[in-house]
């Protein structure tokens, strides 16, 4: 059950994006693939550990400075709507929940809540798309209500806040290196998940480099990771 550095475990924290639902593929075969388009290649292993689990304007902007760098000149906001169009054009016609959500979902024992950095109309559509949606609601939380996003720890700290639970007691479900960073900032314990389509050979690695306590490649195998963790006196 835990040892020493463990946590009570009183509220469990899960990412939307490459968690849950099965997205990030779909972002990130996109948006590399039109950035690519309109002059700006980036490696994959690189656009992942960069880009993904970023809000809206904060993934705009930072590609934004890239685009100076390498280019001499910003993008057109017309790309990042073409982007995001085709995006939801992904979703609608091929997205799933990440295998086994549902099933180990439904037999925790523990609170459960969604934090992540989309949008709160997204978030909600992403949810009742893939039929995850009842398992959380109320407790969806978008960056929107922050006023920082990833990898800043407001997003955390404002869900621990709305269950009642210390940070100290929480732990976080996180696929991205800015998702890990944002939950070991906000005090949490912070398990790396990499069973999205998205994470390929090295991605357990990537997330324990920057700060993951352990990592798990299933929804089989995360009861027993959150069991690790977790003490039976909780921080007070």
């Amino acid at each position: 059950m835990g040892g020493e550095g463990g946590v009570a475990a009183e509220l469990v924290i899960f990412d939307c994006d490459g968690v849950l639902v099965d997205s990030e593929v779909i972002y990130v075969e996109v948006e590399r693939s039109m950035l690519a388009d309109a002059g700006l290649p980036i490696e994959r292993e690189r656009y992942v550990r960069t880009y993904s689990a970023m809000p809206g304007a904060e993934w705009q902007a930072k590609l934004n400075e890239e685009f100076r760098q390498r280019t001499g000149a910003a993008a057109e906001d017309a790309l990042f709507d073409r982007i995001r169009a085709q995006c939801k054009r992904g979703f609608e016609a091929d997205l799933a929940q990440v295998p086994g959500a549902r099933a180990a979902l439904d037999v925790m024992d523990i609170p459960l809540c969604v934090a992540s950095s989309s949008t709160e109309d997204e978030l909600h559509w992403k949810l009742r798309h893939t039929g995850l949606h009842d398992l959380f609601d109320p407790h969806i939380f978008s960056t929107e209500r922050v006023q920082n996003g990833k990898p800043a720890p407001d997003l955390f700290l404002h869900a621990a806040r709305a269950m009642s639970v210390d940070p100290r007691n929480a732990i976080v479900i996180e696929d991205s290196v800015n998702g890990v960073a944002a939950g070991k900032a906000a005090g949490m314990k912070v398990i790396g998940f990499v069973a999205g389509g998205h994470c390929r050979n090295g991605h357990d690695e990537m997330l324990t480099t920057h700060g993951a306590d352990l990592t798990v490649a299933s929804f089989a195998a995360l009861a027993g990771a959150i069991r690790d963790l977790a003490t039976t006196k909780p921080v007070i």
